[in-house]
C-alpha cells in the first residue's frame, strides 16, 4: 500500500511540475486584437446545428480586430495610398465556398488574403492567392486574382472596433467594413 501511495504522490507532483511549467511561458499572452470570423449567411455554423440554414454557405472572413482605443484611424492607422492588411496580426482571408463574382470579374471557389488600399472617396479592394501570412509584409502584387473599387461612405455612428460583416443583397451579398465613422462596401454577386 504504501508502494501505490508513494507512486500516486510522485505522478500527482510531476503532474504538477508539468502543468505549471506549460502554463508558464508557453501559454502566450491574450491578443489586444481579438481573431473574429463572419459568414454569409450571417451565423451560418449556429443556423446549422439548428437546423435552420435556409440557404448554402457561400463565404467567410477570418481576421483580427483592431480598436481605436482613442487614435485616429484617417491619417493615423490608415494611411491613404498604401496597404493595408484589413485588420491587425494576421492578413485577413476570405473563402469562396463557390464560385462568385466581384466587380464583373469571376473569382474561383478557394481561399485567399483580402487587403485594401485606404483612399478618402474609395478604397481598392485586393483579392490576392497567398494565403497564411502575417500583416502585409511580403504581399505580392503577382499573385492579385482582382482589384476593385469601392467607395467610401460616412456612417452615422463609431464603430470602436473594426468589423466584417456580410448582408443580403438581391444579386448575392455586401462584405461590409466598419471603423470609426467609415463604411466601406464590397458587392459579391452569386453565380
Amino acid at each position: 500500500m504504501k508502494k501505490y501511495f508513494s507512486l500516486c504522490c510522485l505522478a500527482l507532483i510531476s503532474y504538477c511540475i508539468s502543468f505549471s511549467q506549460a502554463s508558464g511561458d508557453d501559454v502566450p499572452m491574450i491578443d489586444k486584437s481579438p481573431m473574429d470570423m463572419s459568414y454569409y449567411p450571417n451565423n451560418y455554423p449556429v443556423l446549422k446545428i439548428q437546423d435552420k440554414v435556409n440557404e448554402p454557405v457561400v463565404t467567410r472572413v477570418i481576421y483580427s480586430r483592431p480598436h481605436l482605443n482613442g487614435r485616429p484611424i484617417i491619417g493615423g492607422l490608415l494611411e491613404y495610398g498604401k496597404l493595408w492588411r484589413l485588420g491587425a496580426n494576421e492578413a485577413t482571408e476570405i473563402d469562396f465556398y463557390k464560385d462568385v463574382v466581384i466587380g464583373n470579374r469571376k473569382v474561383e471557389k478557394g481561399r485567399y488574403t483580402l487587403y485594401a488600399i485606404p483612399g478618402e472617396e474609395q478604397w481598392t479592394m485586393i483579392i490576392n492567392k497567398e494565403t497564411d501570412t502575417w500583416g502585409a509584409f511580403i504581399y505580392d502584387e503577382k499573385k492579385d486574382v482582382l482589384r476593385v473599387k469601392v467607395p467610401v461612405i460616412e456612417n452615422g455612428q463609431v464603430a470602436e472596433a473594426f468589423s466584417m460583416t456580410f448582408e443580403k443583397t438581391n444579386s448575392g451579398c455586401n462584405l461590409l467594413l466598419l471603423w470609426d465613422k467609415i463604411r466601406v462596401t464590397m458587392p459579391i454577386a452569386f453565380k
